[in-house]
């Protein structure tokens, strides 16, 4: 599982690990009944302490995506509905259309022109 993250985003480092954790359970790249690695393993590869990475886990897990369990680790419950997966990674897009200035409608207006001319 090949995460990542981005330096220059504003949000806190739990939500950017969680959001990548669950892109990934989103585009399959891990399956329901997939055990993730160890949070150290996931800290090391992310370059961020522990407990940031389980402080993400713990928050997938109370959305209902993650299963603890005592000496088997963390698995993969369920694939987050379509809805919720495109209305995290909106988020992240409205995040870094901000960055470059540009507002929610500028946002829209964007991606009514790209429907457009892929119609």
């Amino acid at each position: 599982m090949l995460l990542t993250l981005d330096l220059n985003d504003p949000r806190p480092l739990h939500e950017q690990v969680a959001a990548a954790i669950r892109r990934a359970i989103g585009a399959g790249d891990v399956a329901p009944g997939d055990r993730l690695p160890p949070a150290r393993d996931l800290a090391h590869a992310l370059g961020v302490n522990a407990n940031t990475v389980l402080r993400s886990l713990r928050d997938l897990r109370d959305e209902g995506l993650l299963e603890f369990r005592r000496g088997r680790g963390v698995s993969v419950l369920r694939r987050p509905n379509g809805r919720e997966a495109l209305r995290a990674r909106a988020r992240d897009l409205l995040d870094e259309a901000a960055e470059y200035g540009l507002t929610a409608d500028d946002v829209v207006a964007l991606i009514k022109d790209l429907s457009e001319e892929m119609a």
